[in-house]
């Protein structure tokens, strides 16, 4: 466990190092708060919903760029063959590495607690809905940086981890929110694509309900695929 965190905190102040990821938490941080003024206003709800649900097609495309340099930066680099024959497990890479970067989101998602703060002094907010998006966020993100993680797991350039995680976050949040509307998907193939659609996952967390089903998506698709990075990294040992 200490190795995981020591890991962990290496790579969130690594992350502070790269300049992309100050591009990140700009463009959140301008994009989120220009959504959230388009949802604020006389007569609407003093809540996070109406933005949260941009935010998480969103975090499609700015959370790869967080995840993309974390094994494939080692690989170029060649700091990976030390890390390697040190006495941590390939288990505990890439838990440090995933959690690490689970700092950088909350970090990110920071932005958002202004807009609390705006909703309690200009309104009456409800902060049973703000707590669930909030938890709902950090669940779509925990599961984007485990792909992510996979992804970099797999290659040493940045630019095709960055495009394949784009591609498969993509294809859970918008693609499986776009083919269950053709006619021709019908029956339990549409059914398996609305359960597997991301956006549908955390519309329950946006409407402020927590649903144990939720909860094991999430935690089942990020141990999923956690796994699997832990599966390349090993192959990458023996190679």
């Amino acid at each position: 466990m200490h190795q995981t965190i020591t890991i962990a905190k290496r790579e969130l102040s690594g992350l502070f190092y790269s300049p992309i990821a100050y591009v990140v938490l700009g463009v959140f941080a301008l994009v989120s708060t220009l959504l959230f003024l388009m949802h604020f206003g006389p007569g609407m709800q003093a809540d996070l919903r109406g933005e949260s649900r941009w935010i998480v097609w969103l975090m499609v495309f700015l959370v790869p760029a967080i995840s993309m340099r974390l094994l494939s930066e080692e690989y170029r680099s060649g700091t990976i063959e030390p890390l390697m024959t040190s006495p941590v497990s390939d288990t505990q890479v890439i838990v440090g590495k995933w959690l690490g970067a689970m700092g950088f989101l909350l970090v990110l998602l920071s932005p958002l607690l202004g807009h609390v703060l705006m909703l309690e002094f200009t309104a009456d907010p409800d902060y049973g809905p703000i707590f669930t998006v909030l938890v709902g966020l950090v669940a779509v993100g925990g599961l984007y940086l485990a792909i992510g993680t996979f992804a970099s797991a797999t290659t040493q350039n940045q630019i095709i981890a960055f495009l394949l995680t784009v591609f498969i976050t993509g294809f859970l949040t918008i693609g499986l929110y776009a083919l269950p509307q053709w006619s021709v998907v019908t029956g339990p193939v549409r059914q398996a694509m609305f359960f597997l659609n991301v956006d549908r996952q955390f519309d329950a967390f946006a409407k402020g309900l927590i649903d144990t089903s939720n909860f094991v998506y999430f935690l089942s698709g990020t141990g999923l695929f956690l796994f699997l990075a832990v599966v390349f990294l090993q192959s990458k040992r023996w190679r």
